[in-house]
């Protein structure tokens, strides 16, 4: 067999999102679109604001020369430079350029990190339900996802954390705003999981980094404000990229920052960059980088996926679904009734609504909603979701 075993294997286990999106495919070539309502890919349906476009058509336009060379791998100085000092103000601590590396999203982020990080064997602490594509870019490095399930609120225990955490721990990834909970962390936990880090990291004599993936920071809904990992611990790292509050997914456009006090900094940057060149990345694409580089801070409009939000609560909790509000994100994170997830999105699918059961993201008896839909898919859905409910009454 030419393939791969491994990944052949990986292939089995790969993204519940995209079985569904391509179950999806198959339901509205035979019932036409308006009649399958579509909730398994967290794709913006938000179109880029009118700063992006206005970017967009002046880099175009511009015909200085060199602009399609080669750059150094890290990114172009001037983007990173204004990147920086905008995480200065985000987070609330003093960054230059060369604590920032423009990379491919925040997979490719993520990738470079953990590549920087990770000896083979190595253990990768992280709480669930989590983004699934974790466990395969810990693999990619030799290293190995270890989850520890969260609590009722899906906040991840510190004490269960800290209780993971051995010898060969060699980092913590958060992501939050959460897919697929939509939860927020505030300040004070994260203050209160930087301390325990720290005291763990002691015992062990090893530095544990910590990892925080921040694609949807800026889609929050203003009942909790989300905290600075940079502020908490300053062995950390964040990951995340224009996709969500951009709507710009496909432009594959992000950045990795480094505390300017983590361990062993200069080096952990030049290992990132290196890691960037040597993972095929080699820089993020040159054309994006030029205009998020005048965009820092702009974002789509929020508050249409607030209004979302509250149209899919009204719906489920009309229907009788027992859920959380989320604080952020355009995820919901129902569970599912009688505790089979995969049963329950069986059975919406027959209702041609579309989900993703919460063992797509290591937590079973849950599913999620991705609303960042068109109006009339939530408002359509709502007879499938109440039928489909009765019958698990």
């Amino acid at each position: 067999m030419a393939i791969s075993r491994k990944i052949l294997s990986t292939m089995e286990k790969s993204s519940w999102i995209r079985r569904m999106f391509e179950a999806g495919a198959k339901l509205k070539a035979e019932h036409g679109n308006d009649n399958v309502f579509d909730f398994s890919l967290g794709n913006p349906n938000l179109e880029p604001p009118r700063e992006f476009q206005e970017a967009l058509s002046r880099q175009a336009a511009e015909t200085s020369s060199g602009l399609h060379s080669y750059m150094p791998n890290a990114g172009y100085p001037a983007v990173r430079e204004k990147v920086a000092a905008y995480i200065s103000g985000e987070y609330g601590i003093p960054l230059d350029a060369g604590n920032v590396i423009m990379t491919v999203g925040a997979g490719g982020a993520l990738n470079v990190a953990l590549k920087s990080l990770i000896n083979h064997g190595d253990y990768i602490l992280c709480p669930s339900p989590y983004f699934m594509e974790y466990q395969f870019y810990c693999d990619n490095h030799g290293g190995i996802l270890n989850t520890v399930p969260t609590g009722p609120d899906f906040l991840p225990n510190i004490e269960r954390l800290a209780e993971e955490i051995g010898p060969r721990t060699a980092a913590l990834i958060i992501n939050f705003p959460n897919n697929p909970t939509g939860t927020v962390y505030t300040q004070e936990y994260l203050d209160r999981l930087g301390e325990m880090l720290t005291a763990r990291s002691r015992e062990i004599n090893r530095t544990i980094y910590l990892i925080s993936d921040e694609p949807y920071r800026k889609i929050v809904y203003g009942e909790v404000e989300p905290g600075s990992v940079f502020k908490a611990y300053p062995h950390s790292l964040i990951a995340t990229s224009y996709s969500k509050d951009l709507s710009i997914p496909g432009e594959r456009i992000g950045w990795l920052a480094i505390h300017p006090e983590a361990e062993d900094m200069k080096n952990l940057v030049n290992a990132a960059i290196l890691c960037n060149r040597i993972l095929g990345y080699v820089n993020a694409p040159a054309f994006m980088q030029r205009i998020v580089g005048e965009l820092q801070g702009v974002s789509a409009d929020i508050e249409v996926y607030r209004r979302k939000r509250d149209m899919i609560c009204d719906v489920l909790a009309d229907a009788g679904y027992e859920f959380t509000r989320p604080a952020g994100t355009f995820y919901l994170f129902p569970k599912a009734p009688g505790g089979d997830d995969l049963r329950l999105v069986q059975a919406l699918q027959q209702e041609r609504i579309l989900t993703v059961p919460g063992r797509g993201f290591g937590r079973e008896g849950f599913f999620r909603i991705a609303f960042c839909v068109d109006d009339a898919t939530i408002e359509g859905s709502a007879e499938g979701f109440k039928k489909v409910l009765r019958q698990f009454k």
